[in-house]
């Protein structure tokens, strides 16, 4: 039986508006395994990143718990759950968010560094992550100086810098045609599989959906099947 790497429990999210209350999330139940990569297809404001969040220890929950291998976290401080966040969860999103003035292999070894992994160890593990991109050659670019399907890619290098548990990905091929939003997915998949992550990935690509282990989506409130 695979092990499961998150776990969501009961979980509930709301929000005010005016007089109103939204429900966002109403008891939702979720778990992914390590090695799995699930597609969350759902049209947009449906909650997709409501749950994408909570899932990722941006927001608390209201009700219910997020658990990250074993570990209650829906209840923690945000010291905690900062530093979970840095070390176990990576976040990949439709827009790139590189950081411009700096070089391809330098944004992936920022979340390196502010983990404390000494300059030279940093670069050698972005390189190592360039190359398994196979954009190693790129590496002394600047994101403005990449093409869009590279820079994705090392958006999702990036995200993985750090060995995380979980990657949380928003339509991370939203940006991208056909053919190099197939691509980047290619090397995204392979990732995965090889280190043995657990993935979320919101898309509306149902193609790539259908190439993923599972689909989910979010109905009044509550995640299921496809």
């Amino acid at each position: 039986m695979n092990e499961t790497i998150i776990e969501l429990k009961a979980v509930e999210r709301h929000y005010v508006q005016g007089q109103r209350k939204l429900t966002i999330l109403n008891g939702a139940d979720f778990s992914l395994s390590r090695g799995e990569m699930v597609a969350l297809v759902a049209p947009s404001g449906t909650g997709k990143s409501t749950l994408l969040h909570t899932a990722g220890l941006l927001e608390r929950p209201d009700a219910g718990d997020v658990i990250l291998a074993g570990r209650a976290c829906g209840r923690l401080s945000d010291q905690e759950r900062t530093a979970i966040r840095r070390n176990d969860i990576g976040f990949v999103y439709q827009f790139h968010h590189l950081l411009p003035e700096f070089s391809a292999v330098e944004n992936i070894m920022m979340p390196q560094l502010v983990k404390g992994l000494p300059p030279a160890e940093a670069r050698t593990r972005a390189m190592q992550l360039l190359d398994y991109m196979q954009i190693a050659k790129r590496g002394e670019h600047r994101p403005a100086e990449l093409s869009g399907g590279e820079q994705q890619r090392v958006a999702i290098a990036r995200a993985v810098a750090n060995a995380p548990l979980v990657l949380l990905a928003d339509e991370p091929t939203g940006n991208l045609d056909p053919t190099t939003a197939s691509y980047v997915f290619d090397a995204l998949a392979a990732l995965v599989r090889q280190s043995g992550l657990a993935a979320l990935i919101a898309t509306h690509n149902h193609d790539l959906a259908q190439r993923m282990d599972r689909r989910v989506t979010l109905s009044e409130g509550h995640i299921v099947p496809l």
